[in-house]
């Protein structure tokens, strides 16, 4: 009896544990519930059947509904209407195969705005593998799309006008022109370049030159249909695509002459700067577009040719691209082609002008690049340097003089009388943009094994219109590796004092023009001289180009130029040539 009594304790102690066991693990289950809905996330659990039953404290902040609010409901209060329905049974598909979805939803806030969210969904399954409930968890994702759209931004649109950038325009030309092939119709564009800005930002101060673009932005915009893009293609460069199709070309060209006159009207109106008023008038290109027109870049170069047409002509007017100026983009299309043929061919050669100081002796030369035509003879740097500035051929012209020039050095220092020559190198703003340039420069002195200190860089003024601080932190990499740089043209373009007293420059180039005009003008003559005086009070080296005669020569050696270059003492030639009369110099 007494044995039955106690086996029937130990069951009762038995079952008391297993039931303690079970309630301890349900309180450990309930616990990590709760840990799990007080997470950051925002978590919706629902039944099979959709119906909500528990949300945690992060879906309330996310939506701005409570509890009481959403329990017993279904997310269909969450939708707002910016998916169609074959998203939703997408969803549902997915989460039947394979018991999971995830993806980008945009739902209704309580307060009725629109939030974009990540989302997913994953069903909990019995034993039997049906599904019990429905887990949700969703991110708010709105600080992702505003970066999206700020990048969007940034690569589409002005920062300066919020107008369409380049990039942008091309495209929505690109897209007119096809439709107007579609349809046979006329579209036009017009390219809009302001006739006085740069005497107006000079004399206002870039930052008034800002506000004077953004009214020209406003302006144009006021002149144009709500459907036409108005764009900034760069600088004080407007372009205009207009979206009103004609039958015919002189219905295009009678609607382009009308709309003409309007913005040449509007932006002839004065400008309200600093309080200041000021007059900037404009010229106007532009090139109609139909079936079997070319490219949109194509399309922008014609009214470009047709725009400089009516700046030649005074500016202030509007010029249609015709036959001439297109013989004259087939020649360019030409020119543009065949100089692709020289890169690759080897058509292109160094020429060197000497460097001369003022007791006579040669210190160095400066490498120009010409280019020998296999059937027009030596093309003008004057038509091909340009050319290949607008196109970015001037990227691999410029690596391969570059490359030349440094070939160069290292081949004469094996001759005593060329050993210590210097020999200073163009460089365009294109190539000094490019963010490896100071890896290509030091590639290209170390393939050769040239002396570093022997190269030298002309740099321009313009190179300082945008990133002053880029450009001179390029600057001091360059000096770092033991190379000269030198400021060419200076005195015709940005001539800012504050930034040359930051630049790591060894050398002063005073411009040609000045140099001609020297003994003529007093202007040019104190120009120089001011030059002259201001390179040597900064430790820099003053060289004169554009030496012509032996008076201009002396007025500089008055000055204290320290080397000069010019027709006086030698005209650029090839290199044998230029070779052959450093030996005749060196010889006894």
């Amino acid at each position: 009896m007494w044995g039955w009594w106690k086996n029937k304790e130990q069951r009762q102690a038995q079952e008391l544990q297993r039931l303690q066991a079970q309630l301890h693990a349900a309180q450990a289950e309930q616990r990590l519930a709760d840990v799990v809905f007080q997470i950051p996330v925002a978590v919706l659990v629902t039944s099979a059947r959709g119906v909500i039953e528990r949300i945690n404290a992060a879906f309330t902040q996310l939506t701005g509904y409570a509890p009481d609010e959403v329990v017993g409901k279904t997310p269909w209060l969450l939708r707002s209407g910016h998916h169609d329905e074959a998203f939703y049974v997408a969803m549902r598909a997915s989460i039947q195969q394979t018991g999971r979805w995830q993806g980008e939803i945009w739902d209704r806030h309580k307060d009725g705005s629109i939030i974009p969210k990540w989302m997913t969904i994953t069903a909990v399954a019995d034993a039997q593998g049906q599904p019990t409930h429905f887990v949700a968890t969703y991110v708010d994702i709105s600080e992702r799309k505003r970066a999206e759209e700020e990048r969007h931004r940034l690569a589409f649109y002005d920062a300066l006008t919020r107008l369409p950038n380049r990039t942008l325009a091309l495209e929505r030309l690109q897209l007119a022109i096809s439709a107007s092939a579609r349809s046979s119709v006329h579209g036009a564009v017009l390219l809009i370049d302001l006739d006085d800005f740069r005497r107006i930002n000079d004399s206002a101060g870039h930052a008034q030159g800002d506000v004077l673009l953004q009214q020209v932005a406003e302006r144009l915009l006021a002149c144009v249909d709500a459907e036409d893009t108005v764009a900034r293609m760069g600088g004080d460069e407007f372009l205009l695509v207009l979206a009103e199709a004609c039958t015919s070309a002189e219905k295009a060209a009678a609607h382009i002459e009308q709309l003409a006159a309007r913005v040449l009207h509007a932006l002839g109106q004065d400008y309200l700067l600093g309080g200041d008023r000021f007059r900037c008038g404009a010229s106007i290109g532009a090139a109609l577009f139909a079936k079997g027109a070319p490219p949109a870049q194509d399309v922008v170069k014609q009214a470009e040719l047709a725009m400089y047409q009516a700046k030649q002509e005074g500016g202030g007017k509007l010029h249609f691209f015709d036959a001439a100026l297109e013989q004259a983009v087939a020649r360019r299309v030409q020119l543009e082609r065949e100089l692709d043929e020289a890169l690759a061919q080897g058509h292109l050669a160094l020429h060197y002008q000497p460097q001369v100081a003022p007791g006579g002796q040669v210190v160095g030369a400066e490498a120009l690049v010409r280019w020998r035509h296999p059937e027009r003879g030596l093309v003008s740097p004057g038509e091909f340097i340009p050319l290949a500035e607008d196109t970015g051929q001037i990227l691999p012209l410029g690596a391969w003089v570059l490359q030349t020039a440094c070939d160069q050095l290292a081949a004469w220092a094996g001759q005593p009388h060329t050993a210590n020559l210097t020999l200073a190198v163009n460089v365009s703003a294109l190539q000094f943009g490019q963010s490896d340039f100071v890896a290509q420069v030091a590639q290209a002195i170390e393939r050769s094994g040239a002396r570093p200190q022997l190269l030298k860089l002309e740099l321009t003024e313009s190179m300082l219109v945008d990133d002053v601080d880029g450009v001179i932190a390029k600057m001091h990499a360059l000096r770092a590796l033991g190379l000269r740089l030198s400021l060419d043209d200076f005195g015709t373009g940005y001539s800012s004092l504050a930034y040359l007293r930051r630049m790591p420059i060894d050398q002063l180039k005073i411009d040609q023009s000045f140099v001609r005009d020297l003994l003529q003008d007093a202007n040019a003559m104190a120009i120089a001289r001011s030059v002259a005086a201001l390179g040597h009070s900064l430790g820099l080296d003053v060289v004169a180009e554009g030496v012509e005669t032996a008076a201009q020569r002396d007025a500089l050696a008055d000055l204290g130029c320290a080397s000069y270059q010019g027709y006086f003492f030698g005209r650029p030639v090839a290199l044998p040539e230029f070779e052959a009369w450093l030996a005749r110099l060196a010889a006894p």
